[in-house]
């Protein structure tokens, strides 16, 4: 799993749960934004974690969150 520490997971401001994206340095988050529901997650919506195409050698949560989130296509 990615931490939240990790020097990767900082550099795109990742958190393992998205409701504690830091809005004043990231003002592109919205509320409902997750990795379950973005382009580079690797699995089900629903999913509590899944691979990401950023960190391939490690999984991510799915209610996580970081700055290169794009919307699945449904």
């Amino acid at each position: 799993m990615v931490g939240d520490s990790d020097a990767a997971a900082l550099a795109v401001g990742y958190v393992s749960d998205a409701t504690r994206a830091d809005k004043k340095k990231y003002p592109t988050y919205a509320a409902g934004q997750r990795c379950g529901t973005c382009i580079l997650f690797e699995g089900k919506a629903s999913d509590a974690v899944g691979q990401c195409a950023l960190f391939p050698a490690k999984r991510v949560a799915g209610p996580g969150w970081c700055s290169a989130w794009v919307k699945k296509a449904a």
